[in-house]
């Protein structure tokens, strides 16, 4: 049973937390549930890559346990930033956090596309395309000193959230 939730679960989970990710952009969110999630996602990865680490020696797991890997002080930088959210040099670790992961999957999701055949070789070879547009959209908002509410890095965050979302729920139904 433990075995088919680590494979099922992370179609939940990518959706449920770019959602978050937004409802927290429009402040529909504060910082301490944000916080509360960044240390539930840094126990999550952890144990997640542990669990899997065997399963995930090989071919498109293994670029998908490098992702895991690389994105553990990505978010941890994020849960770092949090708890100090009223010092102002936390919130570049935050951003480090969101665009970290806006970007960690689209290699992933591209490579898995080059190694697949068929239908899912295009749906992660779009899913990779949107999720990159999203994350350059985002970033350039971000750069730009866009205000979190403000249309580009939702829709940026939107479309990093969509081919994140279509990469894994593809993952989970086909394999």
């Amino acid at each position: 049973m433990f075995r088919r939730v680590r494979e099922t679960a992370p179609g939940g989970l990518v959706p449920l937390a770019w959602g978050f990710a937004i409802a927290a952009h429009l402040g529909f969110v504060g910082d301490r549930p944000v916080l509360i999630a960044h240390l539930v996602m840094d126990a999550l990865l952890v144990l997640f890559v542990a669990l899997s680490w065997r399963d995930m020696r090989a071919g498109v797991l293994r670029a998908w346990r490098l992702v895991i890997l690389a994105g553990i002080p990505v978010t941890l930088a994020g849960t770092v930033g949090l708890l100090r959210a009223a010092a102002p040099e936390s919130a570049p670790l935050v951003a480090v956090s969101v665009v970290g992961w806006t970007l960690l999957p689209v290699p992933a999701l591209w490579y898995t596309g080059r190694e697949s055949n068929g239908p899912a070789r295009t749906v992660n070879y779009v899913a990779a395309a949107v999720s990159l547009v999203g994350a350059l959209v985002y970033l350039a908002a971000l750069v730009a000193g866009a205000v979190p509410t403000s249309p580009p890095r939702l829709v940026g965050l939107a479309l990093v959230g969509l081919g994140q979302t279509v990469g894994i729920v593809d993952a989970v139904v086909r394999y």
